[in-house]
């Protein structure tokens, strides 16, 4: 059997361009991986992949961010989100913002994304009546309602997406 590691003839001769949420849904399986060494050689993969096109600091900065696996206790509320996520169930948070205050929101959860130092959930507050992006860090606690989300596609929630003229 043929190894695309060990035969570069056998290995693609251009990579193809990811979308933003398949980079988000990437990041985020790799996120609560752990160190062990699967985690890791899937890290440099996506590392490898995401370096092929020049790219600026604050991109740069990203990578670094989507490729330095989490502490236990991120990991864990990364692992609940990203089940939620893959569920279509709604999570509880319980957030502190920029200024310390703490509130519960149930969110709708999309995806969830890396921008420079910090991982955010991305998705539909109810509390807001809104799209939200919650950082990883801020985020106190999370658990599943086991209520159902509605169905939203990620691309939608991503920044920085051009819309179409209708």
């Amino acid at each position: 059997m043929a190894n695309v590691a060990t035969h570069p003839q056998t290995a693609p001769t251009t990579s193809a361009a990811l979308t933003a949420a398949e980079i988000a849904a990437l990041a985020l399986s790799l996120a609560h991986l752990g160190t062990g060494p699967q985690a890791t050689t899937a890290r440099r993969a996506l590392h490898t992949l995401l370096d092929a096109a020049p790219h600026d600091d604050v991109v740069t900065t990203t990578l670094a961010t989507l490729t330095t696996p989490l502490d236990t206790s991120t990991s864990d509320r990364a692992r609940v989100i990203a089940a939620a996520i893959t569920e279509h169930r709604v999570v509880r948070l319980c957030y502190g913002d920029a200024a310390a205050n703490v509130t519960i929101r149930e969110v709708e959860p999309v995806t969830c994304l890396v921008h420079r130092d910090h991982w955010y959930l991305v998705g539909w507050c109810r509390m807001r009546r809104g799209v939200r992006a919650f950082r990883f860090d801020r985020i106190l606690a999370v658990e599943s309602t086991g209520l159902l989300a509605r169905h939203r596609r990620a691309e939608r929630y991503l920044p920085f997406q051009r819309r179409k003229a209708s």
